[in-house]
């Protein structure tokens, strides 16, 4: 049967939630997706679950076998739950709707061991924007060390059978978990004891493994979307179809396919459609609509199955001719009895709500989808990194021309987030000196970006220091004359900061500095050395003065530093020079303000 069979002749239906799985890497969303999925098939026949595509749907009949007392079927009007097949928050980000994300409700999946992960925090932040109600799986209850598996078994069957040991080490996960989402500003407890679900995260401990805790896991979904999301699910069947574009795919057969989640109304054969796309909205129409075979035909040579029409909510595969330029996460609207324009322009709008705000300079983003791109976007602007330009599509040569114009060497870069860098954009980069980092992990990405920039700054600082006077401050030791004059040679104790060779060197009489010669040779030991640092004692060769006259043994000297060498050092290298040599040059500067208030400033 298919989607639509039920409901087209009734104007306004309920349709299925859509239900997205996030989490960190190895946390187990796959698993628990394949739970879901293998238990639904063996509860009902092969075809009792309908393989979508990018989705599967479970319908209520099948969550009440493998829930068992927990869902009762005649407490809910839902027909069930449509699974999004593609676990992750970046898929969750390419699912986007008018006004934020395309799932209804999203299941955190966090390993119970683990706890949270920067992944985990990362899934918040987004599930935080979009503002999408969610619960919490604690998975992998099984291998808290001593546990007793009941296959399958509702949570508080399988939690009462366990030993007080064992139980008090879950407990423990567990309220760690409840502790990080306090942290992140969410109100959580373990599901039973929540009472209003709109103020407060359920936590849900389960195994992806053994099944204990899945009934209670889809107890909670249904109960969730019919208490809270029914007037939402209320769509028209019969209506013009919106949905959201999930992959754009080259099809043998069918050239460019969009796969497509749709979450109002029906598409149908021949329906002229607009198509958010990479330059402007495009406007084609539907050639075909395919939607996997049922399981148990899955291994016929064709895989798809032609349909005349697909309603909400489901998963379905549109062949359409000028697909090429179609965007993943872009909107997809039937324009049917509508005005064509009115269609285009509220898909512009759509596509205009996601756009990342870019600057004059910047770096130059690219990313899969629309949502990761709008993803990427929020996360740079929190870093307070500027974006030139923000494109869905992997890495091209124009990109690497864009970054290699910047003046900012720390701008020459392309970050590009779960895309591919073409072969020529490569070799581009290689000879303008773009740098490209490619992740598919967002943080991950921006942290090697930071680091890169945290490099080149470093690199700035040390050679600025090369160029720059260096403060010292220094004393001629008592009979240690070794020359008078042309030049004169005499034992130094440095008090404080670097005498570097060739500084000049001044005398403070009163308020008046006075320059008294040039540092023409350091000698350590009987060993030339370029520069002396505080504590050390050498023999400094001082073109200038004579000792007796100008500078007598016991003097305490400076280096000469220019005004303009002393205000960087202040204002910009603070951070980078000893204490010592800090201390110096408080002392120098706070010397010349005694005469002049603005020097140096």
């Amino acid at each position: 049967m298919s989607d639509t069979d039920s409901d087209t002749h009734d104007p306004s239906a309920l349709r299925t939630p859509i239900v997205a799985v996030l989490g960190h890497v190895d946390h187990g969303k796959t698993s628990l997706l394949d739970k879901v999925r293998g238990s639904a098939v063996i509860e009902g026949e092969a075809g009792a679950i309908t393989q979508h595509i990018g989705a599967t749907a479970v319908p209520l009949d099948i969550i009440s076998s493998m829930a068992g007392e927990l869902v009762n079927p005649d407490d809910f009007d839902l027909p069930g739950l449509l699974f999004i097949d593609t676990p992750g928050h970046h898929s969750f980000t390419t699912l986007r709707s008018r006004g934020g994300a395309l799932a209804d409700i999203a299941i955190l999946v966090v390993d119970v061991n683990d706890g949270f992960q920067p992944q985990t925090l990362e899934a918040l932040d987004i599930l935080k924007r979009s503002q999408t109600p969610f619960i919490v799986a604690a998975n992998k209850i099984d291998t808290v060390p001593g546990w007793n598996p009941q296959e399958d078994a509702p949570i508080t069957q399988t939690y009462e059978s366990q030993s007080e040991r064992t139980r008090q080490r879950l407990d423990e996960n567990l309220y760690k978990i409840i502790g990080n989402l306090s942290d992140e500003g969410f109100s959580a407890d373990l599901y039973w004891r929540v009472q209003n679900f709109q103020r407060n995260v359920g936590v849900v401990p389960v195994s992806a493994m053994t099944g204990e805790g899945v009934p209670d896991l889809l107890a909670v979904m249904m109960g969730l979307s019919q208490r809270y999301m029914k007037e939402e699910m209320e769509i028209d069947v019969a209506g013009p179809g919106v949905g959201t574009v999930l992959e754009v795919k080259e099809e043998k057969g069918f050239g460019t396919t969009i796969d497509t989640v749709l979450y109002d109304g029906t598409v149908k054969k021949d329906d002229t459609i607009v198509v958010g796309g990479l330059n402007e909205p495009i406007v084609t129409d539907v050639r075909a609509l395919l939607q996997p075979r049922p399981l148990a035909e899955i291994r016929t040579e064709n895989r798809f199955e032609n349909v005349d029409e697909v309603g909400a909510a489901a998963g379905i595969k549109i062949a359409a001719p000028d697909l090429e330029d179609a965007m993943a996460g872009a909107p997809v609207r039937v324009v049917r009895n509508r005005n064509l324009d009115d269609v285009i322009a509220e898909v512009q709008a759509e596509l205009a709500d996601v756009a990342v705000d870019t600057a004059e300079d910047g770096v130059v983003v690219k990313a899969d989808t629309l949502g990761s791109l709008e993803a990427m976007g929020n996360a740079l602007s929190e870093a307070e990194i500027p974006i030139v330009r923000a494109e869905v599509g992997d890495v091209a040569p124009r990109d690497i021309s864009v970054a290699s114009t910047a003046e900012d060497p720390k701008q020459q870069a392309v970050l590009g987030f779960s895309v591919d860098v073409l072969a020529d954009a490569e070799r581009r980069a290689e000879i303008d000196d773009v740098q490209l980092f490619t992740d598919d992990v967002i943080y991950q990405l921006i942290e090697e970006y930071t680091d890169h920039v945290e490099s080149i700054e470093r690199a700035q600082q040390e050679t600025i220091l090369d160029n720059i006077t260096r403060p010292s401050r220094f004393r001629v030791l008592k009979d240690h004359v070794f020359r008078q004059n042309d030049p004169a040679v005499v034992g130094v104790e440095i008090y404080a900061g670097t005498l570097q060779n060739n500084n000049y060197v001044v005398k403070w009489e009163g308020n008046e500095p006075t320059r008294v010669g040039q540092v023409k040779g350091i000698q350590e030991q009987g060993e030339d050395v370029d520069e002396a640092r505080a504590g050390e004692r050498v023999s400094v060769a001082i073109d200038g003065p004579t000792i007796g006259r100008q500078v007598k043994e016991g003097d305490v000297l400076w280096t000469d530093l220019p005004e303009k060498h002393a205000k960087i050092l202040e204002q910009e290298l603070k951070s980078d020079i000893p204490t010592d040599e800090l201390e110096a040059l408080n002392m120098y500067l706070e010397k010349h303000r005694k005469r002049d208030p603005f020097w140096g400033k």
